[in-house]
């Protein structure tokens, strides 16, 4: 049995007064692919969010390969093999590629080599020494995803990687989850594209009003379609 990767109960959490979450609960095993799908405010990206302590407060408990974090900074989930991309992207326009990719420290055994990133994007070779602004949304997304690759994170909270970006794109950034599953990592996606989702996970779970609604397999997913249009409307 793999050993659980995550573990959120009773996840309450606020921005300010405004009460996001009430009462999440979800389970992600070593090596699994978890796709949180729902509308626009479901909560999804506050689930996320509250994982890596940016939410204003939180309660109930998130725990990461049996650690507590509610209460830990950021940095400090982060230093429990945790990394995190937004859906912002967070590029830094005034670096080039290669230094926005150097730029988080290494902090596990086992992050990816600068050249076994270039090997799984070579679009960040060819542009690696192009500013951080010069470069597509596609490429963008790639170098997101990349810098945290490097950290030597194992779970990795992936958010709307596929959103904005041309098919071709799309595709090769499936290619990189399957390629990443493949090595072991946990992988949490918020995805409103439910085409690129529906083949990478293992798992669905479906929020709505900042709680769990519906959870199933890949295997359960024809089955599941009845359900799936009416809460996403696919």
């Amino acid at each position: 049995m793999a050993k659980t990767m995550l573990e959120i109960r009773d996840l309450h959490a606020w921005y300010g007064e405004s009460h996001v979450l009430h009462g999440v609960n979800l389970s992600v095993k070593e090596g699994e692919v978890l796709t949180l799908l729902g509308r626009n405010g479901a909560g999804r990206t506050s689930t996320l969010r509250a994982i890596m302590g940016l939410t204003g407060s939180s309660k109930g408990s998130i725990q990461v390969q049996g650690k507590e974090c509610i209460g830990l900074s950021t940095h400090g989930i982060a230093r429990l093999g945790v990394g995190y991309c937004p859906e912002e992207r967070g590029i830094f326009s005034s670096l080039s590629t290669e230094e926005n990719l150097m730029l988080p420290p290494v902090l596990f055994q086992g992050g990816m080599g600068i050249g076994e990133i270039y090997s799984m994007f070579p679009n960040l070779q060819e542009r690696a020494k192009s500013q951080g602004t010069r470069l597509s949304g596609g490429e963008q997304q790639m170098l997101a995803v990349a810098r945290i690759l490097r950290t030597g994170a194992r779970l990795l909270l992936l958010d709307e990687i596929s959103e904005g970006l041309a098919p071709v794109i799309v595709h090769k950034l499936a290619d990189m989850v399957r390629a990443l599953r493949a090595k072991g990592y946990t992988i949490v996606m918020v995805e409103q594209n439910f085409t690129f989702a529906a083949p990478l996970a293992d798992r669905f779970l479906v929020m709505e009003h900042g709680v769990v609604q519906q959870e199933f397999s890949q295997a359960e997913l024809p089955a599941r379609r009845a359900d799936l249009h009416e809460y996403l409307g696919v």
